[in-house]
């Protein structure tokens, strides 16, 4: 297996254009494990295995379980309507959306950033020069930014990715918890499960081996660093610093039910919402499978980030692709499917 899982990650970086951390590990063995590029361009300081990037999306994965962990704790309920959660006035938000609504990226609300519009980099670039990345600094502060958004379809109705549902779970978890979410998420994830390399860095004072995000200007023909690009500090949709190593122990404790019970595990894990043939969706977490194939999973991207993580339940395998570029690597998620499903 080794050698195969080998073979695949060559072809698919056969050009050497992959910069960040692959990690694939079974129960009892690393599979394969590789730092490339840099996490430092300007001084060429090299990404090392458990070199902490940012994982954009990712981030979603923390949300839904600390949302599963509140209901476990009988705070809320995956009916509970989002407009008696949250002590702020949501405006044109359809008040019968509910937590599961959320979860599963069917609200239907309007989203700052529509990735099932055009969304593209002029788009956010235009939002960013009414919204300065510097002041998205609490979850407040998003709700401008769709709070009177017209709705796009009825609760349940579909699934459609949404980045401003997940920043209501946050506010869920705010009003729910009495915290800030980033110190939730810190308090119950991040810390019971002794991760060490993650955190809501704050993008002007990231700590030491911390990658930097790059994107590519092609007018002035070279990579510049992401900063001017993302919050200062991640939200509930998207932000969080983790490592591979970190990770992995993340989706053990999923399934080891050392963060939710049993019956929420199970519930967090099945198919809600059909999105295609192959796609389901569960309470925050992505399903794949094809025939006996399967895998659960966690993708991410963003300016200068790129990142997936899947944990296949026939062989217990994790695998993940921590990048600090644009290089999209859900096409290796894909072949590893094939192989490791």
């Amino acid at each position: 297996m080794k050698t195969e899982i080998q073979k695949i990650i060559s072809n698919w970086n056969s050009d050497g254009a992959f910069s960040g951390v692959i990690s694939i590990s079974a129960p009892d063995d690393i599979l394969y494990q590789e730092a490339f590029g840099y996490r430092n361009r300007a001084e060429e300081v090299p990404n090392k295995p458990n070199t902490a990037f940012a994982i954009a999306s990712g981030t979603k994965l923390f949300t839904a379980l600390s949302i599963c962990k509140l209901i476990d704790s009988g705070l809320l309920s995956l009916d509970s309507r989002v407009c008696d959660l949250i002590p702020h006035d949501l405006k044109s938000i359809n008040k019968e959306v509910t937590v599961f609504h959320l979860l599963t990226h069917t609200p239907g609300i309007g989203d700052y950033i529509d990735e099932e519009a055009s969304s593209d980099y002029f788009d956010i670039l235009r939002l960013y020069e009414n919204r300065p990345v510097h002041k998205w600094d609490s979850l407040a502060n998003y709700l401008p930014m769709f709070n009177e958004l017209p709705q796009k379809f009825s609760p349940g109705e579909r699934f459609g990715y949404s980045n401003a549902g997940f920043v209501l779970l946050g506010l869920v978890v705010e009003g729910v918890s009495k915290q800030i979410y980033q110190q939730y998420v810190t308090e119950n994830i991040v810390l019971p499960l002794g991760l060490s390399h993650t955190g809501f860095y704050r993008m002007n004072n990231l700590p030491g081996n911390t990658a930097l995000g790059y994107l590519y200007n092609e007018a002035r023909n070279e990579h510049e660093t992401n900063t001017l690009y993302m919050p200062t500090i991640g939200g509930s949709d998207g932000g969080i610093f983790s490592c591979a190593a970190d990770i992995i122990k993340v989706w053990q404790a999923v399934f080891s039910n050392r963060i939710l019970s049993v019956g929420m595990v199970e519930q967090f894990l099945s198919p809600h919402i059909t999105i295609n043939e192959k796609e389901r969706f569960g309470l925050g977490v992505f399903i794949r499978q094809d025939g006996d194939k399967k895998a659960y999973y966690s993708v991410g991207g963003d300016f200068g980030v790129d990142y997936f993580s899947a944990y296949f339940p026939r062989k217990e395998i994790i695998a993940s692709a921590l990048g600090n570029t644009e290089m999209n690597t859900f096409p290796l998620f894909k072949r590893l499917f094939e192989n490791l499903g």
